[in-house]
């Protein structure tokens, strides 16, 4: 047995499988994961889902032995200049949605249109801030992802975020980073000391998402530093094929470049994605 499967812990993005919780569970527990980071359920994203609903799916999870890891919500995917009040509204509706599904982080984002200018600064880290005080008032971790188009674009504005935001914490993606333009281990060298989890999916150098291992992602060395130093959980997260509630997550200028392979459905394409990842942990 490969000495990673005792040490990482797996989890997904089971939107990207089936829109329906039941079909998600169902691609969970086939592909041996028991960690859910919810992002999506009926076609609704986790930020317009009702907290009656809520406690439903936290009951339906809990009876098929899955638990949720982290809500993968999408504060912080607003432009700048927006009006910040109705964002902190909506993010503490979200966590209290991850204290009824008993989820230990949630990942955000650090906003659209800065254009990475120092002018945008201050205002960023405020609101992260913010996010970071709501967040502990939930008990709940707040992880921010690197994503292309955002503050947090590359490693070094990302850096930049952690040394000026205590107690925010990292989730690393590779495949953001390479449509950035950055050297991933590069970034994981310079972020490694602030990453709570990780997210695992592939790109090519132009950008175009392929199955773990197939792209420039270093997914091999990533995945043995990440594991030495103690990190645990991967969110698997595919992005192989078109998804329910895809577009709803991405800005219009910053498109992620998906559904390039051929896949009879979304199944096909995360069960290609799990056993992709599963062979490298093997082989390592």
């Amino acid at each position: 047995m490969s000495d990673l499967k005792t040490k990482i812990k797996l989890c997904a993005f089971a939107d990207e499988a089936d829109s329906c919780l039941d079909g998600q569970i169902k691609a969970l527990r086939e592909n041996g994961i028991t960690l859910l980071e919810i992002r999506g359920v009926d076609g609704q994203n986790i930020a317009d889902i009702s907290l009656e609903k809520t406690h439903k799916i936290k009951e339906t999870l809990d009876n098929n032995g899955i638990q949720v890891w982290s809500v993968g919500s999408p504060a912080g995917k607003t432009d700048i200049n927006a009006d910040f009040s109705a964002e902190k509204e909506r993010f503490v509706l979200m966590l209290e949605k991850g204290k009824i599904l008993g989820a230990k982080c949630i990942r955000l984002f650090s906003f659209y249109g800065t254009g990475g200018k120092k002018e945008y600064r201050d205002e960023v880290f405020f609101r992260l801030s913010e996010f970071v005080r709501m967040s502990r008032q939930y008990d709940i971790i707040p992880c921010h992802e690197n994503e292309k188009g955002i503050y947090g674009e590359n490693a070094a504005r990302c850096l930049e975020i952690h040394k000026n935001v205590p107690d925010l914490m990292a989730v690393f993606d590779p495949a953001n980073f390479i449509q950035c333009g950055q050297d991933v281990m590069e970034a994981w060298r310079m972020l490694s000391p602030y990453v709570y989890y990780g997210h695992i999916k592939d790109a090519d150098s132009s950008g175009r998402i392929l199955p773990p291992g197939e792209g420039i992602g270093h997914i091999a060395d990533y995945l043995l530093d990440f594991a030495a130093k103690g990190c645990g959980v991967l969110t698997l997260e595919p992005h192989l094929a078109e998804f329910v509630g895809l577009s709803g997550l991405e800005n219009d200028n910053n498109k992620s470049n998906v559904g390039s392979l051929n896949f009879k459905n979304n199944r096909e394409a995360f069960d290609c994605a799990a056993d992709s990842l599963k062979k490298i942990i093997d082989r390592l």
